[in-house]
């Protein structure tokens, strides 16, 4: 897929890189780096194979067909991977939050699927994929380590996939809050209360949902006193409620 002068300059303004980068200070480093690496390793990470990557909101990171060169774990803000069919219209494939990595959808043929985008202002770890390839084969925790990376990516998709097949829209759109709520909870975050970095519309394209019937359906979860609705944010009223809405098992009736 061919980029046009003009969007490569426009990448290029709104990209800024420095290599002042240090994993062993992170708090997200535990996500996206094995804890049992030495310090040696660690720094030979630092200094060769990761370089701090700060773009703008409405950016690509990478595009559809473009050649693997690095991996990318967030450290700050949202990004979305998309599919932009001929027509126009675009496929929303996943939403994604600091101390996950994206890149993974290109290991197997060596070019990337889709499309990465940021949701707003992000931050993120540029991985050398050739330096890092090498670093795996020295390195047995890292490789296995990237392999897990690659196993959470599939059930990722798996989870995702079991989540639109068959469902309500009602099912969708519950299962989609608690799924965010969920993996903030893992990074330290509310898992009750945050805010929807993605319009009503992106959503609506990931669920396989038109966007006035994800509006309809946040205004029901919020007259139903399951969710609290203002504008973006989010707070999760009933979580019990809510999986019960999602068609999860094990839902007791009481607030949680």
């Amino acid at each position: 897929m061919r980029i046009s002068q003009e969007n490569r300059s426009s990448q290029r303004r709104s990209r800024r890189v420095s290599r002042q980068v240090e994993c062993s200070a992170c708090n997200l480093g535990r996500i996206c780096l094995p804890g049992t690496l030495d310090e040696n390793t660690m720094h030979e990470l630092e200094l060769n194979c990761v370089r701090k990557l700060q773009i703008a909101r409405g950016t690509s990171l990478y595009r559809a067909g473009a050649q693997l060169k690095s991996l990318y774990a967030i450290r700050a803000g949202f990004m979305k991977c998309r599919v932009l069919h001929e027509s126009g219209r675009e496929q929303i494939t996943g939403f994604y939050m600091m101390g996950d990595v994206l890149g993974l959808d290109a290991v197997g043929t060596g070019f990337h699927l889709c499309d990465a985008v940021a949701l707003e202002d992000a931050e993120l770890c540029e991985i050398g994929y050739s330096t890092l390839e090498q670093l795996c084969r020295d390195v047995p925790q890292l490789q296995c380590h990237v392999q897990r990376l690659l196993g959470m990516e599939i059930v990722h998709h798996h989870a995702a996939l079991h989540m639109l097949t068959g469902k309500r829209a009602e099912e969708r759109v519950a299962g989609f809050l608690l799924d965010v709520s969920r993996r903030l909870a893992e990074r330290g975050y509310s898992p009750r209360e945050f805010e929807l970095r993605m319009k009503r519309e992106e959503i609506g394209s990931y669920l396989g949902l038109q966007l006035e019937t994800v509006s309809r359906i946040l205004s029901m979860f919020h007259d139903m006193k399951c969710i609290d609705v203002r504008r973006k944010r989010i707070r999760l009223m009933d979580m019990q409620g809510l999986r019960g809405l999602a068609g999860l098992r094990g839902v007791r009736s009481a607030r949680s």
